[in-house]
Order: structure tokens, then sequence, then C-alpha cells
């Protein structure tokens, strides 16, 4: 599954904020946008969610920029749509 992805770093704690108007999916994480620890805590964040390992979660575009193509491996939409809820 292919998801678009909007990062919010340094944010007061590592949480999934839900849908954004256009779709993508809002992450905020408490790492800083340097040496790749935002995109890393991304990944983390999103496999502990979905209970998937790290190495099914992708990075397709946008590591440098907080809009993200993700691929997550093994995920179906209506798992995402719970994590977004909570």
């Amino acid at each position: 599954m292919m998801l678009n992805v909007r990062v919010a770093p340094r944010s007061s704690k590592d949480r999934i904020a839900g849908f954004m108007a256009d779709g993508a999916l809002k992450v905020n994480v408490t790492a800083p946008a340097v040496e790749n620890r935002a995109n890393e805590a991304l990944v983390w964040l999103l496999a502990r969610k979905l209970k998937v390992p790290r190495s099914d979660i992708r990075i397709r575009q946008g590591q440098g920029s907080r809009r993200k193509l993700v691929e997550i491996a093994g995920v179906a939409a209506a798992d995402l749509l719970l994590i977004a809820k909570e």
C-alpha cells in the first residue's frame, strides 16, 4: 500500500494526528529533521502502530521533505483507518 504522509518534526509527542483534507496522513514526531532522525521516527511509529516490522515500511519519495510517499507491505486500508482514529 502506498500512503501520502505529512510529517511534523520536533512535536511535543510521537503520534498519528489523523488524515488531512488532501488525504495525507499527518504524523507528529519528536525527532528533529536532521541526520534522517525524523524519517527513522516516522518508520518506527508506523511500524509500532500497524504491528508490522520496520523492514516492511519504506519511504519512496520525500526523504528530505515533510511530504513523503511511504510504502507499507502487508497492511490494508482498514488497518490504517483504525490507527488514524486512535
